[in-house]
């Protein structure tokens, strides 16, 4: 830990946790009010949050025209309307790596990386632009990176011989080995806050209680409402968590009866939330709880794996997820799709309202919203469906649609996007993966 950052940054503290504290006027940003006034103040944290889709989006309800507040949005976009100023709609990118493979795990396991894989029981691909960015400033943070998913992994090979490893985890440590992905939110939780053993019996509020009542005598009022509103939002997902968590706990038993590893059971009985949506939400929040608290700057969310096996039964669609994009001009990819956005947005107004001095968190942050393919239907990842939101602190032109598809194709690489975002968050970087230059328009 850099004790420089970590000393400028104000914290609840309690029986082992540490609770970071949202932008408060009372006190000097992010530090303490002991700092004397020719200190400059901490700039708020620029954060990357990475959520991903499988198995592409509908090809003709995906678009949008304009720029700014005036951005007309198709059908499957409409969700992020109210986030027009700070959307960017970016198509044409690609993976050069991930085309003439076959489909599927050789499309999906160098999605953030750009690396080319290798076939067979050896993994071997290349580390993914959210493990290089923590690795370069994760050890200012509690957590480098937080890895979540929504979907168990899968095991062994695809028809094309490659490991459904590649199809399962988006997240790469080094080119042999994949981020060990949390998909129980509450084992998410309890690691976030370093909930170990009994304590996990006692709320983290409770834990920081002396420490928030201290705080909130020397607060002002705008500051003690906004405290509040803070710690009311991490109980009532701490709340939902501990409901999830005793389903775990059940799941275990009945994995120790049965002989069945938990991996390989449906769910519910294997502890995930039998509601996606509120699998997917918690999971969402937990990433706006982590950037809002200080834990960490840098999230991956794998809302679905390749070939996934996911169920709608909410949006009126029969098919399972993979089976579902094979038809990918129905209206039932339709809601697909569009749903998915939906959870772009939800994570994006949840940042949207979390006030750091005169921005937002979402103004801090980039929400990275990437594909495996455009067509489930042909398996065509020529080109992907890319979304970004966010400012990044001001660093970001936002309020774009940017269409790369008839440019040259070193002029259109997935990785010179992250190459950008690498640098945006001062890293400096003059490579990632196979590009060479950022991506200028943004």
């Amino acid at each position: 830990m850099n004790r420089r950052i970590f000393d400028r940054r104000m914290w609840l503290r309690g029986s082992g946790v540490l609770v970071g504290l949202p932008w408060l006027e009372s006190f000097q940003a992010w530090g303490s009010e002991q700092e004397s006034s020719n200190t400059s103040k901490d700039v708020p944290p620029k954060r990357l949050a990475i959520m991903f889709m499988a198995c592409g989006v509908h090809p003709t309800k995906w678009w949008a025209k304009g720029q700014g507040s005036q951005m007309e949005l198709s059908s499957c976009l409409t969700p992020l309307e109210q986030h027009r100023e700070k959307l960017n709609v970016i198509n044409g990118l690609f993976n050069k790596n991930a085309t003439g493979v076959g489909i599927h795990p050789g499309q999906t396991g160098n999605i953030l990386s750009g690396a080319a894989l290798q076939k067979g029981s050896e993994l071997r691909g290349g580390i993914s632009v959210d493990q290089a960015i923590a690795n370069a400033i994760g050890n200012d943070d509690i957590v480098p990176s937080l890895v979540l998913g929504c979907e168990q992994p899968t095991t062994g090979f695809h028809e094309t011989n490659f490991s459904m490893a590649y199809s399962s985890h988006i997240s790469w440590q080094n080119a042999t080995s994949p981020v060990p992905m949390e998909v129980y939110p509450s084992a998410a939780f309890d690691s976030l806050f370093e909930n170990r053993g009994t304590q996990r019996n006692k709320s983290i509020l409770d834990r920081v209680m002396r420490d928030a009542h201290d705080l909130q005598l020397r607060a002002s009022k705008s500051d003690q409402l906004k405290l509040d509103e803070y710690l009311t939002s991490i109980r009532e997902v701490e709340k939902r968590i501990d409901r999830q968590r005793r389903g775990v706990e059940r799941a275990g038993e009945k994995s120790q009866e049965s002989g069945k590893a938990l991996w390989g059971m449906n769910r519910p009985d294997n502890g995930l939330p039998e509601d996606i949506r509120e699998h997917m939400k918690l999971m969402c929040d937990l990433i706006a709880i982590a950037f809002q608290s200080h834990r960490t700057r840098v999230a991956s969310l794998l809302l679905c794996r390749d070939i996934s096996g996911l169920f709608y039964p909410f949006l009126d669609v029969s098919k399972p997820h993979h089976l579902a994009s094979h038809d990918d001009l129905s209206d039932e990819w339709e809601r697909v799709t569009t749903y998915y956005v939906e959870q772009v947005a939800y994570l994006a107004s949840r940042l949207a309202k979390m006030q750091e001095a005169d921005a937002s968190v979402l103004d801090n942050s980039c929400i990275l919203f990437v594909n495996n393919m455009w067509s489930g239907s042909k398996h065509e990842s020529t080109r992907l469906p890319v979304l970004t939101v966010g400012g990044l602190g001001g660093s970001m032109q936002t309020g774009q649609v940017l269409d790369y598809q008839d440019r040259d194709s070193s002029e259109k690489k997935l990785c010179s996007l992250y190459l950008s975002l690498m640098q945006k968050m001062g890293i400096e970087a003059d490579t990632f993966g196979d590009a060479q230059n950022p991506l200028q328009e943004i």
